[in-house]
């Protein structure tokens, strides 16, 4: 509700007029280039007209969402393989933004790389799914629609989080769902938390199991106390955002095997430079020591513009 609030409140010093819709503005792309001369061109054509309908046009939520409401996201397809007529291997890239309050620009809130993606698809087959039913009737057909309501209310958990305190429990709680009644079948990967080190077992527990509650607090101050403050307060935001960070520290050192912390950090480097170009010493210092623990992989990154 707080989230349809804020919404409501800078839309209408904006816009005079609603067009209530769906909660989504997502983009899909599948490409195909390495299974072309095995695949009907048509197929991959209409899967992608599919899912995209299936995604912006289904109700996920009780709320309705202005035009301007609805949250930018997107996901890409790569087909990898055919490990049997209309069976694919693939991988999905899932992301979403999210606006910053009184600014001309968009934040990346999700960006998720998942390589366990194997389904099944053949021209004019139905897109449905049913959250009480999810391994429908055929599992690697039911894994295609489970996987994307999966992360649809992942990007739908965030995007409340972001505006509320744990405001997208509810969503959460759906993919835990989806997770605990996935598709069971050979070559489909990525429920069990023996999947590897990575999966969608392990991200929504890391959202929903007792004793996170700081990565809710992390995800509330960092978009809504920090980024949301900064056009108007901008000393004040960027305080919140350096202690967001630093809240992330705590849990990747709490909780050494979660990949909720290095998700959320995807495509971050260029907001927190950006961010704390110009800041003192001691409050680049203290970043660096914070992103040495939560963002490694660029931390060189960090320190040829921060230093």
């Amino acid at each position: 509700m707080l989230r349809k609030c804020f919404y409501i409140l800078f839309i209408v010093l904006v816009h005079s007029n609603f067009g209530w819709a769906q909660e989504l503005a997502a983009t899909v792309t599948i490409q195909s280039s390495k299974v072309d001369n095995q695949v009907d061109s048509k197929t991959f054509i209409q899967l992608q007209s599919q899912l995209r309908d299936f995604i912006n046009q289904r109700k996920w939520s009780s709320e309705s969402f202005g035009n301007e409401e609805k949250i930018e996201c997107s996901f890409y397809i790569t087909i990898e393989s055919v490990l049997s007529p209309g069976v694919y291997d693939a991988k999905l890239s899932v992301v979403s933004n999210r606006p910053v309050f009184n600014a001309n620009y968009s934040t990346p809130i999700l960006n998720m790389q998942d390589p366990n993606f194997t389904f099944k698809y053949q021209l004019s087959q139905p897109i449905e799914f049913n959250e009480n039913k999810v391994q429908g009737t055929d599992a690697l057909e039911a894994n295609l629609t489970a996987t994307i309501a999966y992360y649809i209310n992942v990007i739908l958990g965030l995007d409340y989080d972001s505006f509320s305190l744990k405001g997208g429990a509810p969503y959460f709680s759906k993919a835990l769902n989806i997770v605990y009644n996935a598709p069971e079948a050979s070559g489909i990967n990525g429920w069990k938390s023996f999947d590897g080190q990575r999966n969608r077992f392990i991200l929504i527990d890391n959202l929903t199991k007792s004793g996170m509650d700081k990565m809710h607090e992390a995800i509330y101050t960092y978009y809504r106390e920090g980024l949301d403050q900064m056009t108007e307060k901008f000393e004040l935001g960027r305080g919140a955002v350096l202690n967001s960070l630093m809240t992330m520290q705590e849990v990747q050192e709490e909780n050494t095997n979660t990949m909720v912390v290095p998700i959320l950090m995807q495509g971050k480097y260029t907001e927190i430079v950006g961010i704390f170009d110009n800041a003192n010493k001691s409050m680049k210092r203290q970043l660096l020591n914070t992103l040495s623990v939560i963002d490694l992989t660029n931390l060189n990154k960090y320190k040829e513009k921060l230093e």
